[in-house]
């Protein structure tokens, strides 16, 4: 079965993150996401495939906690 290509962001726990942040994220397995920090909120959108939903969460938030980050909520796009 071919895996989807599942898109959404974690909402992280830190208001900034520095470049070494970003490239902790980056080598802990995020290469497949954009990091961007807005209004002091931090966080890391995904394009990451997976056998389902689920799985593309599970395995994203596992990533970027052992970067050392805390991920507070996950938000997706809403399709009108």
């Amino acid at each position: 079965m071919d895996k989807l290509t599942y898109s959404f962001s974690l909402v992280l726990e830190v208001p900034e993150l520095t470049p070494a942040d970003c490239d902790r994220l980056y080598e802990t397995g995020c290469d497949d996401s954009t990091i961007v920090t807005r209004n002091g909120q931090s966080f890391v959108a995904f394009d990451r495939q997976a056998d389902s939903l689920e799985a593309a969460i599970r395995s994203a938030t596992s990533d970027v906690q052992s970067a050392g980050f805390r991920v507070v909520r996950v938000e997706m796009d809403v399709l009108v």
